[in-house]
C-alpha cells in the first residue's frame, strides 16, 4: 500500500481536502460550519492559553501504512526534520517553560538524529513523550534497544493499538502488526514500562476501526487491561480514546466506503461545548518537520499555519504566539464530538 502522495491521489492536495470538507458540509449536507457552532457556544474566536505541550513532527517516514493515518505517513515519505531545524526547536524551547515535548511522526524513531534530540531535550529539563507505533521496535535490529533507550531517559511512551486482537488491529494497520505490537509491548514491560512503581509510563491509544465514535474511555481501558493481561501478560498505565479526524487517508476511506455523509452528520450532531473548551490546540504548539508552527497536528497536515506574524520556529517568540487565536475548519468537529478527542484522549 502506498501513501496518497505516492499514488498521486487528489486528496494528497490539502486544498482539495479543505474544499471537500467545506463544500460537503455547508452545501451538500447543509450542516452548520464549525465557527457557527463555536459562536453558539460562546467560544469564537477560540483563544489560546499558556502552552503546556511542544509537539514536534520529526518526519513523515514510517515503517507502516495505516489506512486511518491523518499524516499520510509511510516508507515512501522522505520528509525528515533536519538537525538544523531540530536545533532551532531546542533554541525555541529554551526560551519557554513548556514542560512536555511530544515527539511524533511518521515513526519519529526513524529520524537519524532522534536519539541525539531526545538527549538534548532532556538536558533542558523537559519531559519527553514519544508516539511510538510499537512495530518500529522489532522492525530492524538497530531499533531493538529502543526500550532501554526510552528507560534511560525516562521517556513516556504513547503507542497506538487499535484493538486487543489481531483481526481489528491488522485490518487497520497491516498484516502482522498485532503480533509485532505484542512483542514490542513485552519488551517495554521487561524494562519496567507499565509496571507498578517504576514511573515509566506506557499509555495506549485506541481509535475506532470504522466510521463511528469511540466508546467510553474508562470502559475501553478496563477491557484492554483485562484482555492484554489475561491473554498476553501485558501491562500498561493508561488508554486514550481518540476520534478519527476526517482528513487525509481517513477522509479517503470515508468517501470511498460511502460513509462520509453519515460520519460528518454524526460529528456535528455530537458537538459538545465542554469538549470544545478543552481542545488540545489551546495549549499546544505543533512544529512540522520543516519548522513551521501550527496549533495542532491536524492543522499541520492541512497546512493551516498559526494566525500569527511568527510562523516558523527560527523566528520563535512566545509572547507574540500567545496573542493568537486558534485556526479552525470543518475537521475540528472531530475533536469536539461526544467526550472530545485530543492527543491525550477525551477532553470532557
Amino acid at each position: 500500500m502506498k501513501s496518497l502522495k505516492a499514488s498521486g491521489h487528489q486528496l494528497a492536495n490539502v486544498d482539495v481536502q479543505l474544499q471537500t470538507l467545506q463544500s460537503e458540509v455547508a452545501d451538500t449536507l447543509q450542516l452548520p460550519l464549525f465557527h457557527e457552532k463555536l459562536q453558539t457556544a460562546g467560544l469564537f474566536p477560540l483563544s489560546t492559553i499558556e502552552p503546556a505541550v511542544f509537539q514536534i513532527n520529526l518526519g513523515k517516514m514510517c515503517n507502516q501504512v495505516c489506512r486511518h493515518c491523518h499524516v499520510d505517513a509511510g516508507p515512501d515519505r522522505k520528509e525528515i526534520m533536519t538537525r538544523e531545524t531540530m536545533q532551532a526547536c531546542l533554541d525555541a524551547l529554551a526560551q519557554t517553560n513548556i514542560p512536555m515535548v511530544d515527539l511524533t511522526g511518521g515513526a519519529p524513531e526513524m529520524n537519524p538524529n532522534f536519539r541525539w534530540f531526545v538527549e538534548e531535550v532532556r538536558k533542558l529539563g523537559r519531559k519527553v513523550m514519544v508516539r511510538c507505533n510499537l512495530t518500529i521496535i522489532v522492525a530492524n535490529p538497530k531499533y531493538n534497544d529502543l526500550p532501554d533507550f526510552f528507560r534511560q531517559h525516562e521517556v513516556e511512551v504513547v503507542s497506538s493499538l487499535p484493538f486487543y486482537n489481531a483481526d481489528k488491529t491488522d485490518r487497520q494497520r497491516g498484516k502482522g502488526v498485532f503480533e509485532d505490537s505484542v512483542r514490542a509491548l513485552r519488551m517495554l514491560n521487561a524494562v519496567g514500562y507499565g509496571q507498578p512503581d517504576t514511573g515509566l509510563l506506557l499509555n495506549l491509544v485506541y481509535n475506532p476501526n470504522g466510521a463511528f465514535l469511540p466508546g467510553p474511555q474508562e470502559s475501553l481501558k478496563r477491557q484492554f487491561k483485562r484482555v492484554l493481561q489475561d491473554e498476553f501478560g501485558i501491562q500498561f498505565n493508561d488508554l486514550y480514546a481518540i476520534t478519527n479526524i476526517p482528513i487525509s487517508r481517513f477522509l479517503d476511506y470515508l468517501i470511498s466506503s460511502g460513509n462520509y455523509d453519515g460520519y460528518m452528520e454524526k460529528l456535528v450532531n455530537a458537538f459538545n461545548p465542554v469538549a470544545a473548551a478543552g481542545v488540545m490546540c489551546r495549549n499546544t504548539l505543533s512544529i512540522s518537520w520543516d519548522g513551521f508552527i501550527y496549533d495542532c497536528d491536524f492543522n499541520q497536515m492541512l497546512d493551516l499555519k498559526v494566525a500569527s506574524p511568527v510562523q516558523h520556529v527560527q523566528d520563535f517568540d512566545l509572547t507574540t504566539l500567545n496573542q493568537r487565536s486558534v485556526v479552525i475548519n470543518q475537521h475540528c468537529y472531530g475533536c469536539t464530538a461526544g467526550a472530545g478527542s485530543s492527543c491525550g484522549g477525551t477532553t470532557a
